[in-house]
């Protein structure tokens, strides 16, 4: 008798959760985890996390920080034994990362357009594509989209260029990640203003009219326009017709008031890195500390914690008085960048940075219960943890931890003098907050879709 309470609320959460699912055609959707709800979490339903709505979500993507990152991060910055902000996460699982190919067949190791398109869309693609079908090349609506017609706020914020691959996704159609700006186009005539397209993703993005836009990429965003209504301009003024606030430093990002959206564009290219240091190399580096400073990061550039702040109290000022909430994305963006170029003092830094943002998310939840926040990575990276005795084939670097210990980090999954490559291992993903529980067990990508869809009953 006592269990017949457990089944009720088990079978209501599972039929729940399938309610709010969305259908995924067969060749492209991931495959069951397991039990009715896609999450084998029935513990964590039966304690009634299931029946709750969340009114904000905030989704914070490491690019490239597979555990391998977050653990090399652990350890330099808080010992082996501490925590980071991430760690402190009540609920934790992994998720696969695959992408596919045209035909839909699993290609094992995703680079971040297709992975981003994975959490944005709820589908598989291709590798360079943005938010597209991989054989037919045809627009999948994406998580901002649905959030905009479901009446949230919206907004994304990236140490990358805006057009990259993880912000592209979620507010723009592109048949291939390269094609930023209008000067861009040459992978993608179909999504051309002249062939009746969206055009460059840096247009699409002011398009959408996307409440806070903050990151790199100025110069995409300087870019004339050739085609259609917004013809002789740059993007740039393209966003100021459209009734958007430009800044370009942490002052002006500071007066930002709502009302407005808001573009904020800190760095022509990419935002240059927190941290700097020597780059791994053959045979190994002598023991180094990280420098916590980099002279090409210009005074006035914003972090990236201080950058998520403002973006939740925009959001939040501008849904004030209203019954609907925000979807807000973060990305640190150059875990990865840093990554590709065995950096480790760089990559490390930049981990720290996405850690405080995560501190900034879960303090904006402790007083918003109603906030759902979720942690996790696009793909796994190529950094490990040797021994230091160990020889690597490839390139690698002695850190001095800041508990004074040597710690040897290994990058060899090219040849030295060529970029680092993605792995396709599983990631973690941590979550707190309404439906926290669905990240729980190994899912897949595609289901985090599913998650945030379900978790703002976005129809």
């Amino acid at each position: 008798m006592g269990s017949r309470p457990y089944r009720r609320r088990l079978a209501w959460g599972a039929a729940a959760l399938l309610a709010a699912g969305v259908a995924v055609p067969a060749a492209y959707a991931a495959p069951d985890s397991g039990d009715a709800s896609g999450q084998g979490a029935p513990a964590a339903l039966s304690a009634g996390h299931g029946a709750k709505k969340a009114k904000n979500v905030i989704l914070l993507i490491g690019d490239g920080m597979g555990d391998s990152e977050i653990t090399l991060a652990r350890d330099y910055t808080v010992g082996a034994a501490g925590r980071l902000n991430m760690d402190k996460f009540p609920l934790t699982g992994s998720y696969t990362t695959y992408s596919v190919d045209k035909n839909g067949k699993p290609d094992y190791v995703t680079d971040s357009a297709a992975s981003g398109t994975g959490w944005a869309t709820g589908q598989k693609t291709v590798n360079g594509r943005i938010s597209k079908t991989p054989g037919t090349d045809k627009p999948m609506t994406t998580i901002l989209e649905l959030a905009q017609r479901n009446g949230l706020a919206t907004g994304s914020v990236t140490t990358a260029e805006l057009t990259d691959a993880t912000p592209a996704v979620l507010a723009s159609h592109a048949t291939d990640r390269s094609c930023a700006g209008p000067a861009d186009m040459k992978a993608c005539p179909s999504d051309t203003v002249a062939k009746g397209g969206p055009g460059s993703i840096a247009e699409q993005s002011v398009n959408h009219k996307v409440d806070v836009l903050l990151g790199g990429g100025k110069a995409r965003f300087d870019q004339k326009i050739t085609e259609g209504r917004f013809k002789g301009g740059t993007v740039t003024q393209q966003a100021e017709r459209l009734g958007y606030q430009v800044v370009t430093d942490d002052k002006g990002l500071k007066n930002a008031r709502p009302g407005k959206p808001v573009l904020g564009l800190f760095a022509d290219g990419n935002v240059p890195v927190e941290w700097t240091g020597k780059a791994a190399a053959q045979g190994g580096t002598e023991p180094q500390r990280c420098v916590t400073s980099n002279p090409e990061r210009k005074a006035g550039t914003p972090s990236l914690d201080d950058q998520t702040r403002k973006a939740l109290q925009l959001l939040e000022a501008k849904q004030k008085g209203s019954k609907k909430g925000f979807f807000l994305q973060v990305e640190g963006a150059s875990i990865d960048k840093r990554d590709h170029a065995a950096d480790p003092c760089g990559q490390i830094g930049e981990t720290a940075a996405l850690d405080r943002a995560v501190k900034v998310a879960r303090a904006y939840a402790a007083a918003h219960p109603d906030t759902l926040v979720i942690t996790t990575a696009d793909h796994a990276h190529t950094s490990q943890i040797v021994p230091l005795e160990a020889t690597p084939p490839g390139l690698s670097s002695t850190l001095v931890t800041n508990e004074g210990g040597r710690l040897k980090v290994n990058y060899s999954t090219n040849t030295p003098g060529k970029a680092q490559e993605h792995t396709g291992t599983q990631v973690r993903i941590a979550a707190q907050g309404p439906q926290a529980e669905r990240v729980l067990g190994v899912t897949d990508q595609t289901q985090l879709f599913t998650t945030i869809r379900s978790a703002l009953t976005l129809r």
